[in-house]
C-alpha cells in the first residue's frame, strides 16, 4: 500500500508540467498507435513514452517494467491465441492434436505482433500520464470540461475509497492469516466468505458516515477543486513537437511494413 501510482506521481518532476499538455501527448500516442497498421510505430511510441517516464519522471526502471509486465503478459497470451486462429497464408509452424491441425501462418503472426505492439504502446502512454499526474489533478482538469459534476464527484469518491477498503481488507486478511485462517482449502473458502461479508458491512457503514459528514458540512451537490496554473514552457513545446514529428514520420514511412512478408 506504500508504493502506489499516486505516490510516484506526487514526487514526479513532470508533475509541475502542464496537465493539458500531458493529456494531449497521451491521447496522441494512443490514437496514432491504434491507427498504425505496422507494429513499428507503436513500438517507437512505447520506447519514447518509457524513456520519458523513466528519465524525466524519475520512475525506477524496475518498478516501471514490473507494472508493464502484467498487461504485457496478458496480451502475450492473447497474441499466441490470435496467431493460431487468425488469418491465412504460408504456415510457419504447426502440429497435430487429436486429429486436428493447429498452425501459425504469416497473417496470424503479423496480427498477433500488431495487437501486442498496440497494447504495449497504449499502456506506456497511460502509465506516462498516471505516473506523472496525481488523480486529484486529473479530476481538476475534468472539472473544467463539460463532464457532469456528479460523474466526476462519484469517480473521486470511488477512487478514494478503493484504497480505504483495500487497507481494511488487508488488515482483516492478516488477522485471519495469523489465526491459521488459510491453512487449507476449505478453511480458506470460509475465511474469504467472512472477509467479503465484513468488507461489505464496513463499506455500508462508511457510506453512512460519509453521507452524514457531507450533510453536516452543507454539501450542496458540488465539490470545489482548485486547479493550479502551470504555464507551458518553450522547451516543453519544442520536445512535444519533436516527438509528434518523429512519430508521424515513422507512422507514414512504415505504415505498410509487416513483421513477416515485407511490405503489404
Amino acid at each position: 500500500m506504500t508504493y502506489i501510482l499516486d505516490d510516484y506521481a506526487l514526487n514526479s518532476p513532470l508533475r509541475e508540467k502542464n496537465n493539458w499538455l500531458k493529456i494531449l501527448i497521451t491521447i496522441f500516442g494512443i490514437l496514432v498507435g491504434v491507427s498504425s497498421n505496422s507494429p513499428v510505430t507503436p513500438l517507437v511510441i512505447s520506447l519514447c513514452m518509457g524513456f520519458a517516464t523513466i528519465h524525466f519522471s524519475k520512475i525506477p526502471p524496475k518498478f516501471y517494467f514490473k507494472i508493464m509486465a502484467a498487461p504485457a503478459g496478458f496480451v502475450l497470451v492473447s497474441a499466441v491465441i490470435i496467431s493460431f486462429f487468425t488469418g491465412v497464408g504460408n504456415e510457419i509452424f504447426g502440429f497435430e492434436f487429436f486429429g486436428h491441425r493447429f498452425g501459425v501462418n504469416t497473417d496470424g503472426i503479423n496480427m498477433a505482433v500488431l495487437v501486442l505492439a498496440r497494447t504495449i504502446s497504449g499502456m506506456s502512454c497511460l502509465f506516462f500520464l498516471s505516473l506523472s499526474t496525481p488523480m486529484i489533478e486529473l479530476f481538476s482538469v475534468l472539472k473544467t470540461t463539460r463532464f457532469p459534476d456528479s460523474f466526476i464527484e462519484i469517480s473521486m469518491m470511488m477512487y478514494r475509497y478503493i484504497f480505504v477498503f483495500m487497507e481494511v481488507a488487508m488488515g482483516i486478511k492478516y488477522a485471519q492469516t495469523v489465526r491459521l485462517g488459510y491453512k487449507d482449502f476449505m478453511t480458506s473458502l470460509k475465511s474469504l466468505g467472512m472477509l467479503g461479508t465484513s468488507l461489505f458491512i464496513r463499506a455500508w457503514e462508511q457510506g453512512e458516515k460519509l453521507y452524514v459528514s457531507m450533510n453536516s458540512r452543507c454539501y450542496d451537490g458540488r465539490l470545489i477543486l482548485m486547479e493550479e496554473k502551470k504555464p507551458i514552457k518553450r522547451s516543453d513545446i519544442i520536445l512535444t513537437v519533436a516527438y509528434f514529428i518523429l512519430v508521424l514520420i515513422v507512422f507514414y514511412s512504415t505504415k505498410n511494413i509487416l513483421l513477416i512478408g515485407g511490405i503489404s
